[in-house]
C-alpha cells in the first residue's frame, strides 16, 4: 500500500483537477472495485451521479473526497456543505488518473467517472485490492472542524495533521512494551508510515526496529518522530517513492525518492553514514533494512569500572 507521501501526491492532483467539478456519470467496470460499498456497485454509481466534489482530503495513507450529493443550491456562489465522503482505497496497485474523455482505456480500468468539464476520473487497479465506497457524514455543525469519514475515524492523525500531538504519541509509545517498528506501522498510534519510511526514519534516528518502545527515552522517541516527518517531507518534494509503474500521480508520473533512500532496499551496500554493509532482516512477512553499526539491536552501555581499592 502506498504511504503518506504517495497518497498526498495523489490528493494534490485531485485537488487541482477534480475539486470544483460535478460528476456526470459513473461506470463500475469491475464489481470488486465497489465491494467495500455495502449497497453495491449500482448504488455507488447512482449516488455519485450529480455529486459536486467539494474537497480532496487525506489522513495518513487514507484518501477521500468530500461530496455534496443533494440538490444544488440556486446561488452559484454558495458552496454546498459536504454530506458524503468518497473513500478511496488504493490497495497495492490503485491509481487515480485524470484523463481527457475519449482517451484509450487503461488495461486495468475499474471505475470511470465522467466530470462536467469533459475529463474523466479513472480508478485503475491491476491487483484489484483497492476500491471506492461512500460513507455518509453526520449533520454538519457550524464552527466544528471538518469531519473524518466514520469508516476511518479510528485512524490516528499523521505528522502533517494540525491535530497531531507528538507528546501524546511519545507517551503512547513509552506505555507499550513492543518493538518500535511495529508501533511506527500501527495506524491507530501514528498514521501514514509504512515499511519504507519506517526504515528510513529508524536509520536517521539510529534506532533498530526491534528495540522495545518502553526502553527508549522520550527524547529519542521525539527524535524518531522528527525523522519520520523529515523523511516524508523530503519524499513529498520529489513526488514520493516509485519502485514500479504502479505508483503514479493523477497524470501518470512517477516519484523519484527511491534514489535518495538511505536504508530501504540497500542490503549489502555501504551505509551512507559509516560505510558498514547494510543488512536485511525478516519482519512481519516483509523485510527490514538497517545498519549493524549505526543501529544496534540493543542499547549499548559502557561497562562499569571495578571499584578502586584504597591503599
Amino acid at each position: 500500500m502506498p504511504e503518506l507521501p504517495e497518497v498526498e501526491v495523489v490528493r494534490r492532483g485531485l485537488s487541482e483537477h477534480v475539486v470544483g467539478r460535478r460528476v456526470v456519470e459513473v461506470q463500475v467496470l469491475h464489481p470488486r472495485a465497489a465491494r467495500r460499498h455495502v449497497a453495491g456497485d449500482l448504488d455507488l454509481a447512482a449516488r455519485l451521479r450529480g455529486a459536486a466534489v467539494i474537497a480532496a482530503r487525506r489522513r495518513g495513507k487514507y484518501l477521500w473526497m468530500d461530496l455534496a450529493t443533494g440538490t444544488p443550491r440556486i446561488a452559484a456562489e454558495t458552496v454546498d456543505p459536504p454530506d458524503t465522503a468518497l473513500v478511496v482505497h488504493l490497495g497495492m496497485s490503485g491509481q487515480m488518473l485524470v484523463q481527457p474523455q475519449g482517451a484509450p482505456d487503461e488495461t486495468h480500468l475499474r471505475i470511470r467517472a465522467r466530470l462536467d468539464d469533459g475529463t474523466e476520473l479513472r480508478f485503475v487497479d491491476q491487483r484489484t485490492f483497492g476500491g471506492w465506497l461512500l460513507d455518509d457524514y453526520p449533520p454538519a455543525v457550524i464552527g466544528e472542524p471538518a469531519p473524518i469519514p466514520p469508516v476511518i475515524a479510528h485512524i490516528a492523525p499523521d505528522p502533517f495533521d494540525p491535530a497531531f500531538d507528538a507528546d501524546a504519541v511519545v507517551a503512547t509509545m513509552r506505555g507499550k512494551h513492543t518493538e518500535i517498528k511495529r508501533l511506527l506501522l500501527d495506524q491507530t498510534v501514528l498514521s501514514g508510515v509504512g515499511n519504507i519510511y519506517a526504515d528510513e526514519a529508524l536509520w536517521r534516528a539510529r534506532l533498530h526496529g526491534q528495540r522495545l518502545s518502553d526502553g527508549i527515552s522520550a527524547r529519542k522517541l521525539r527524535e524518531l518522530l522528527a525523522a519520520v516527518t523529515e523523511v516524508m517531507a523530503a519524499a513529498l518534494e520529489v513526488g514520493g517513492t516509485s519502485f514500479d509503474a504502479l505508483y503514479v500521480n493523477v497524470n501518470g508520473q512517477s516519484g523519484y525518492f527511491e534514489r535518495s533512500l538511505n536504508a530501504y532496499g540497500r542490503e549489502g551496500l555501504p551505509c551512507r553514514r559509516c560505510g558498514t554493509s547494510m543488512r536485511r532482516e525478516a519482519f512481519m512477512n516483509r523485510s527490514s533494512f538497517s545498519c549493524p553499526r549505526c543501529q544496534p539491536k540493543k542499547r549499548v552501555t559502557q561497562p562499569r569500572r571495578p571499584p578502586v581499592e584504597k591503599p
